[in-house]
């Protein structure tokens, strides 16, 4: 409200405008970008608790492209090495007499991004908020 009570409606029909601009095209493009940085700090953190083996493992890990399902986000980090499953989850010995128990680079990683995920969603809404309703 201006003096005397007066409404500017100029700067109300430009804060309308930008806030169409948010739920057309720049909502979705925040959650890809969320998605995809989701899953690189994933991506970071599974890499690092992999076994180093000769390195195929470690180079093996890859993230897939965003893939939007009704309100839903997805995006994959994937590890394509034959034996990453029996890391990740444990196998018998060759001989069958005991077991190597699992690694759980994968569980462990996605259980922390999943914790961090609400402050980092945080940061990345109020950062685009603030762009999107301070420029033009």
């Amino acid at each position: 409200m201006g003096r005397g009570g007066r409404v500017d409606l100029a700067q109300l029909k430009a804060f309308e405008k930008k806030l169409a601009k948010l739920a057309r095209g720049d909502f979705e493009k925040f959650c890809e970008d969320a998605a995809k940085e989701l899953a690189a700090r994933m991506l970071g953190k599974v890499i690092r608790r992999t076994p180093v083996d000769e390195g195929t493992l470690r180079r093996g890990w890859t993230i897939g492209q965003v893939k939007k399902s009704g309100s839903t986000y997805e995006i994959e980090v994937i590890n394509g090495v034959n034996y990453a499953q029996y890391v990740e989850f444990g196998h018998r010995t060759s001989n069958h007499q005991g077991w190597i128990s699992g690694r759980f680079m994968m569980t462990i990683s996605a259980d922390e991004v999943e914790q961090q995920a609400p402050a980092i969603l945080e940061r990345k809404l109020y950062t685009m908020l603030r762009e999107a309703l301070d420029g033009d």
